[in-house]
């Protein structure tokens, strides 16, 4: 198999924050946001093994800040690193304030998808290769990360005091 670069795989998506979005507060769901992650991470596993993918775990996600009705919220995904036929894809959240300008990172996740083909059954997906010094940081830390969720899978137990 042929790998890929990184920039292969980058997606980017941006949706409104319309009033439909809105809690009780004003502020989107964060399961919009969560909606919108999956959909972009998706994305990038697509571009990257080019046959159909699920979504098989999401890590830890916080909201660091709130997004507000008329903001603009743009994601971007890639794929950080290909484990035979699964893939971590890293995708960060950013509010644009369209009045203003201002932008904000508001939330990141890494998301792991498997790759399958008609029947449902994992298939294997090309290397992904990483540039730049970010891309290889990324690269490296989603072995660990892998690690955490195999132990966590196998019940080996989450970090101290958990």
């Amino acid at each position: 198999m042929t790998p890929k670069f990184v920039r292969e795989s980058i997606s980017e998506y941006s949706e409104l924050a319309l009033p439909d979005d809105a809690n009780i507060l004003g502020n989107v769901q964060g399961g919009k946001v969560m909606h919108l992650v999956d959909l972009c991470a998706a994305l990038a596993a697509l571009r990257h093994a080019r046959c159909p993918v699920v979504t098989a775990s999401i890590d830890h996600m916080s909201f660091l800040h709130p997004v507000r009705i008329g903001q603009l919220l743009t994601l971007r995904s890639s794929v950080n690193r290909v484990f035979r036929s699964s893939m971590e894809v890293g995708v960060k959240v950013f509010v644009e304030d369209l009045m203003t300008g201002e932008v904000r990172h508001t939330s990141s996740a890494y998301l792991t998808f498997v790759a399958i083909d008609a029947e449902g059954n994992r298939v294997p997906v090309a290397p992904v290769v990483p540039e730049t010094a970010e891309e290889k940081r990324r690269y490296e830390e989603a072995a660990l990360r892998r690690e955490y969720r195999l132990r966590q899978k196998r019940g080996g137990g989450g970090p101290a005091g958990a």
